[in-house]
């Protein structure tokens, strides 16, 4: 599989390179990274099990790798963890079924469709 640790070091290494060609950018996401923590709505377990979901269902590796190390920090469990992930699988399968219906939708409103 993926060196998900030395991955999620060299991502930290390039994204200072980005901090340093572009520190507005950087320092913009991580205003968006901090803000739901100073809310105190939701603990930060619950942060970063949502984090890892939406990973997920964006297909981002880098959030991955970073959200999971955040993730076990703050004590989540390997189960707590597959049960946000059952979320993300679920989520993605309904957005699959709401664009099907979409397609079927555009098929329908096709002058070639037969009815």
């Amino acid at each position: 599989m993926f060196d998900w640790n030395t991955y999620r070091d060299e991502l930290k290494g390039r994204i200072g390179e980005i901090g340093k060609l572009s520190p507005d950018t950087v320092r913009g996401y991580a205003t968006l990274s901090g803000a739901g923590a100073k809310t105190g709505h939701l603990d930060a377990k619950t942060r970063e099990l949502i984090a890892l979901a939406v990973a997920v269902t964006t297909r981002c590796d880098g959030c991955i790798t970073v959200h999971v190390d955040a993730a076990l920090k703050q004590g989540a469990s390997r189960e707590e963890i597959a049960e946000a992930l059952g979320v993300a699988v679920a989520l993605n399968a309904g957005a699959a079924m709401v664009y099907s219906a979409r397609v079927m939708d555009a098929v329908a409103a096709h002058p070639g469709a037969s009815q």
